[in-house]
């Protein structure tokens, strides 16, 4: 039997691919990518609608902080569990059926199938991520105009920058359950820690030993969320910055992740 690894010209595109057509056969690949888009774009609409409502009501100082881009892509929320199911399922998926056992079988060198899934997982999220965002940033815009309230353009400061950065954050965090999936090797394990990491820690933030806050600086849904507002946050001045601490974070969980998937007899 002839295998990826046993080919002459085998490259790590071959395994790329071979991991995109598994990825794409999935049916709950293209019905989680449909949910993403469906439940994104039902609460952009719900979310613009009540602020859209809400803006005659607010104070000076309230309408001073009006930030219709963030606004707008608060879908995120809602889409960072999606994505991560996404993530999750990349890795998880062949565990529960036993298919990773063929897929080690084809492609021996184990850093180059990892790799490869979490090359594929990066680039279907950053598509699916910036669509996404994109499309809640117009179809929000297009609501507060339709209310005659404040909007913004894609052209104002730091407007493309949060629409990007959204895209960007939801990339990370399908790349954060990836490397948990991995860690864990169950669907379940992996989202419910998932789950913690970006709702449940930053809820209980305020019971943690001080020492421990300036970690919360780099947290997905503190610090890293940060990049999708465009009227400056005194709690985070350099969001980007935060948001490569983030990543940083997310690298670190990759690295375990490869050094596990190499070590484990499966």
């Amino acid at each position: 039997m002839t295998t990826i690894a046993d080919t002459p010209k085998a490259a790590f595109h071959r395994t790329h691919r071979a991991e995109w057509i598994k990825l794409r056969s999935l049916r709950s690949t293209w019905y989680t990518l449909a949910g993403l888009f469906v439940a994104g774009l039902a609460v952009s609409a719900l979310s613009m609608t009540s602020s859209a409502n809400g803006y005659a009501g607010l104070s000076a100082a309230e309408r001073l902080a009006w930030d219709p881009a963030g606004l707008s892509l608060v879908p995120y929320i809602i889409a960072q569990l999606i994505i991560g199911v996404l993530g999750t399922l990349v890795v998880t998926s062949e565990y529960a059926t036993g298919l990773i056992q063929t897929s080690l079988a084809a492609t021996p060198r184990r850093h180059r199938l990892l790799a490869a899934k979490a090359v594929l997982v990066a680039g279907v999220a950053v598509i699916a991520g910036e669509a996404l965002m994109f499309a809640s940033f117009f179809f929000g815009q297009a609501v507060l105009a339709a209310h005659d309230v404040p909007s913004a353009g894609l052209g104002d400061p730091g407007v493309f920058a949060a629409v990007a950065g959204g895209g960007l954050y939801l990339a990370a965090i399908a790349l954060l359950a990836t490397g948990l999936s991995v860690v864990l090797r169950s669907t379940a394990g992996a989202l419910t820690t998932l789950v913690a990491v970006i709702f449940l820690a930053p809820a209980l933030s305020a019971t943690f030993p001080s020492w421990t806050r300036g970690l919360f600086d780099y947290w997905p849904t503190q610090g890293g969320a940060a990049v999708m507002a465009t009227v400056p946050d005194p709690d985070f001045p350099h969001p980007w910055l935060n948001f490569g601490g983030m990543c940083l974070g997310v690298a670190a969980l990759l690295a375990v992740a490869f050094v596990l998937f190499r070590r484990r007899d499966v």
